[in-house]
């Protein structure tokens, strides 16, 4: 009677022990289904992650034309990386690899520039000359730097205008019924000044007019001269016939090009007359003036 009793009591202890297994098992259901979905959202962007990295290296390499070896060795590189931090495993050099890092030379460039006061400081120098009567600048200060600015056949062309005078330029523009109401320009500010001034570099010289436009020295006017003669050689020139084939019944529309004043007193000042340069400029003015007159008699 009592083993009856004791095994009676066992059985209703262990059904009692497996409803609680049960129930716990229930309320950590939640738990477990937040931290599976966890898992898996972590696991899907890794793999969403490391897929756009990994294609994002193959096409860098092969647009780079790169071996496929080294950028097969990248890739492993990077997904290896991923998968540590992943795992949250660390490499075990990080920290000495961190601490390691090669220093980077750095070049220091100190900031040149003048201060505020330093230009007031300037300012109050200029002030102070130009109230000194005895004060005398032979040359204006800019022309120094314009000097290391020129190019030998830029002084030439510079010359030539100081001596000869503005120099006559044409644009080519289309016409016809049609260019009426509106004219496109073909060919602009052609010239011979480069002949006339015998530079070396002829297919430089519109680089040369932009640069000594640019320091100031010259200006293009859109007036023509006042001798319709100057402008019967340029327009017999072949780069002119080539440029009014092109725009088919093209115009040539006459233009100039002078010294500004500041230019003027640039080439009084410092460019010399008594050089073996400039006899072979006035040379080929001479020659140039022979064959003007030349054309004018035929």
């Amino acid at each position: 009677m009592a083993r009856a009793s004791e095994r009676h009591q066992a059985r209703l202890n262990a059904g009692s022990n497996g409803s609680d297994g049960d129930v716990d098992l229930v309320r950590a259901a939640p738990v477990l289904a937040r931290l599976a979905f966890a898992a898996w959202l972590r696991a899907t962007g890794w793999t969403l992650q490391t897929s756009i990295a990994a294609s994002t290296r193959v096409i860098r390499g092969a647009a780079n034309g790169e071996s496929p070896t080294a950028i097969i060795r990248d890739v492993e590189q990077e997904i290896r990386q991923y998968a540590r931090q992943l795992l949250g495993i660390e490499s075990a050099n990080s920290d000495d690899t961190a601490g390691e890092a090669e220093p980077v030379d750095a070049e220091v460039v100190e900031d040149d520039r003048p201060t505020l006061e330093e230009l007031r400081e300037q300012g109050r120098d200029l002030l102070r000359r130009s109230a000194d009567v005895y004060d005398d600048d032979d040359a204006h200060p800019a022309y120094a730097r314009i000097l290391q600015e020129l190019a030998p056949d830029e002084a030439r062309i510079l010359r030539l205008l100081a001596r000869e005078g503005p120099q006559p330029a044409v644009d080519v523009r289309t016409a016809g019924p049609l260019a009426i109401a509106r004219s496109e320009l073909v060919a602009p500010g052609l010239n011979m000044i480069g002949l006339a001034a015998g530079i070396k570099h002829n297919d430089r010289l519109k680089a040369y007019l932009d640069n000594l436009y640019r320091l100031g020295l010259i200006w293009f006017s859109r007036e023509p001269l006042r001798d319709p003669l100057e402008y019967q050689v340029l327009e017999a020139q072949p780069e002119v016939a080539e440029a009014m084939e092109e725009a088919g019944r093209g115009k040539t529309v006459r233009r100039s090009i002078h010294l500004t004043d500041f230019g003027e007193d640039f080439c009084e000042l410092v460019l010399p007359e008594d050089t073996a340069e400039l006899k072979a400029i006035q040379r080929g003015n001479r020659e140039s003036q022979k064959r003007k007159k030349r054309n004018r008699d035929s």
